[in-house]
């Protein structure tokens, strides 16, 4: 995910090193064969949710704010209010991860919003508000000030219908990252797991908190467990890769993964988009993340697909971010629309979509 400066001048200077793209921590993931088409699975229209962590987090409020009457609810982990960046990287720096700017305005993001609202860039009011909200942040958190997490909850209690529909966490020992209750065989070769505030290579916070089983039960309040113990196993179900390239757009990688619970084939399992954060793609950690999130386990349990596509690296975008700021929109937008229904990589998200919501042939 985006990291801030530390205050440790060896951080400062690979921090430094990293924006200017003079410096890239990659690991390619290993690819057993090459990746399939995405599957169309007639998956349950209107009842998916987009859940993302860091730059993952802001797109996700991108997402459904664009199209919230493609979505039933969104997850947000260690990320500030939507739009926060407005087009510009000093802001999304300066004052959507550290507050040096001082705090984003929420009065100046609402102008921007209903900006939007009049061109019809963004859905209607009345589809935003029936979403289910689940926010998360880390109260040791040195990447996102905590205080943005505040705003993001702030501004969602505006727009949403009713204060029950939001669910605000908040974890007094946990950094900046994903939360994770680690089962016996979670390894990872590569990166080694860190400790609830720093998440060592990989950014996922052994904090023994199931934060994923949380966020997906109170965004799926009436959907059942199909074991009648309630147990929750991961292996009732097939995390592939697919092709990405067919979504072709800026910063977005060729290969994504994909996790099918037995008997979604079928049809019906609604969809969670899971976004990433910076330096968490495949290309960096492997399938750390799509594997140890939490999600896959309490989507076997409850027949839920979880997407989880890929972005990548570039010199505009050395941390492999997803584009909360602008950078994937042409360079001769005075304001780049990249959190709207015309946003590049916002496209390509909903074109997976629709892919997997799509009849079989």
């Amino acid at each position: 995910m985006m990291k801030a400066a530390p205050s440790a001048s060896p951080y400062r200077l690979a921090y430094a090193l990293v924006l200017l793209g003079l410096w890239s921590p990659l690991a390619q993931a290993e690819t057993a064969s090459e990746p399939d088409e995405l599957p169309a699975l007639a998956a349950a229209s209107h009842q998916a949710s987009v859940v993302g962590v860091s730059s993952g987090g802001y797109m996700a409020t991108q997402l459904a704010v664009a199209w919230p009457e493609r979505f039933s609810g969104v997850g947000v982990l260690a990320a500030g209010p939507w739009s926060c960046a407005q087009g510009a990287l000093s802001l999304a720096l300066n004052q959507c991860m550290m507050t040096r700017r001082g705090a984003p305005s929420l009065a100046e993001l609402d102008k921007r919003y209903q900006h939007y609202l009049a061109l019809e860039q963004v859905g209607s009011p009345a589809a935003l508000g029936k979403l289910r909200a689940y926010f998360w942040h880390g109260e040791k958190d040195e990447v996102v000030a905590p205080l943005l997490g505040d705003l993001l909850a702030e501004q969602w209690q505006q727009w949403l219908a009713s204060p029950e529909q939001l669910h605000v966490a908040r974890s007094d020992n946990a950094g900046h990252g994903w939360p994770v209750r680690l089962s016996n065989d979670a390894t990872s070769a590569a990166h080694e797991w860190g400790d609830c505030q720093q998440g060592g290579g990989n950014h996922l916070l052994a904090c023994d908190d199931d934060i994923a089983g949380q966020m997906l039960e109170w965004l799926y309040p009436d959907r059942q467990a199909i074991r009648a113990d309630g147990q929750r196993d991961e292996q009732g179900g097939e995390l592939t890769t697919f092709d990405q390239s067919t979504f072709a757009a800026k910063g977005i990688a060729d290969t994504g993964y994909v996790f099918i619970p037995a008997g979604c084939e079928a049809g019906g399992c609604p969809v969670t988009l899971a976004l990433h954060g910076c330096q968490m793609s495949a290309e960096v950690i492997g399938d750390a993340f799509v594997r140890y999130s939490g999600l896959n386990e309490w989507a076997a349990t409850h027949q839920q697909i979880v997407l989880y596509p890929q972005a990548e690296s570039s010199m505009a975008n050395p941390q492999g971010c997803w584009d909360w700021w602008g950078f994937a929109e042409s360079t001769w937008q005075l304001s780049p629309l990249h959190d709207t229904r015309e946003g590049t990589q916002i496209g390509a998200l909903m074109g997976m979509l629709d892919r997997l919501e799509a009849e079989p042939k």
